[in-house]
């Protein structure tokens, strides 16, 4: 044993033989120094145990799907047929034509379906899923003409969420509720000043002479805004040939009408934009005559909406924050 090692256990026995007080407060500090480590070791085992948890839960929603997320409610008799067309209409959302016609098929095909409530609260989206939507509407109506269709609008139900609505036999809607928005937008920002001061140099190859006229890096030319002028009154005049065709008779006469302007629930009813004021419950149980509600809204596995989230819809998220969306929007 070298000098140092001695000379450390002779310093260590004269701490030792030292004052009961001196002796007490080693063994304090080396309790507490053992009481920190189990404690230290118990929230390990604590946030492991959270940790795989959490991965066997994720794991479960993937093996079993909850069926694709459909919630039925156990109607046994009769029953309205309930359906949700909430949020942005869109190919990747709940929303979408996809996830609606399914519903509406099964609703139809039940035979214990007295009515539909298209339960509506959206702002709008894509004309095309919006399109979809519509025209399988009036085929089922066809197919099953003793089967009526109600709209019911909640907070709101504008653009492309009337786009649908007007297929239905009757709308309702709350005194408060936000009805309307009949127009189509496409909205961007314009950079080619901001590349100028910066000193940037745009390069853009195309082949087709008007390829790149939505670039925002371009200055627009009077050619390319009035052919998307065009585009987007195309797109407004079949809007408003649905509207017609839907409520016919009932609209009022008024400039406005189909200008994008939105009204409350009771001023719509004098437009002829709605026919009553009413909820899901009042139309179930006082117009189709089946107080019991069964729900056929298809709804993503957490998994799936998850994955989407995180995934391909980020990109759309981020133009719809930022204002920023070239595609043409019944919003």
């Amino acid at each position: 044993m070298d000098k140092e090692a001695i000379e450390l256990n002779k310093n260590f026995d004269k701490l030792t033989q030292k004052s009961g007080w001196d002796q007490k407060l080693i063994e304090d500090l080396a309790l507490s120094s053992l009481k920190e480590k189990r404690s230290s070791r118990r929230w390990g085992i604590f946030f492991k145990f959270v940790f795989w948890a959490y991965l066997f839960t994720l794991l479960g929603l993937y093996i079993v799907p909850l069926d694709a997320g459909k919630i039925l409610d156990k109607a046994t008799g009769e029953h309205t047929a309930l359906i949700n067309i909430e949020g942005v209409i869109s190919s990747d959302s709940e929303a979408s034509a996809d996830a609606v016609i399914t519903a509406l098929r099964e609703a139809f095909e039940d035979k214990k379906t007295k009515g539909v409530i298209l339960r509506m609260n959206t702002p709008g989206g894509s004309p095309v899923q919006a399109g979809y939507i519509n025209d399988e509407i009036y085929r089922l109506k066809e197919l099953y003409p003793d089967t009526k269709v109600y709209a019911v609008i909640m907070d709101i139900c504008a653009s492309g969420g009337y786009y649908i609505a007007v297929a239905a036999d009757e709308i309702y809607a709350d005194k408060g509720s936000m009805v309307g928005s009949i127009g189509v937008l496409m909205n961007g920002f314009g950079f080619e000043n901001a590349i100028d001061k910066i000193g940037v140099t745009r390069r853009l190859y195309t082949a087709g002479e008007h390829k790149g006229f939505l670039d925002p890096f371009t200055a627009p030319e009077e050619g390319d805004i009035e052919h998307t002028e065009g585009m987007l009154n195309n797109i407004h005049q079949q809007f408003i040939g649905l509207v017609k065709k839907g409520r016919g008779k009932k609209l009022k006469d008024d400039p406005n009408l189909f200008s994008g302007y939105v009204w409350t629930g009771e001023q719509s009813i004098e437009l002829g934009l709605v026919d009553k004021l009413g909820s899901s419950s009042y139309v179930a149980r006082e117009v189709i005559g089946a107080e019991e509600i069964k729900d056929f809204t298809v709804s993503e596995a957490f998994i799936d909406r998850f994955a989407k989230k995180m995934g391909a819809s980020m990109a759309t998220k981020v133009s719809e924050i930022s204002g920023f969306n070239l595609t043409p929007q019944l919003r």
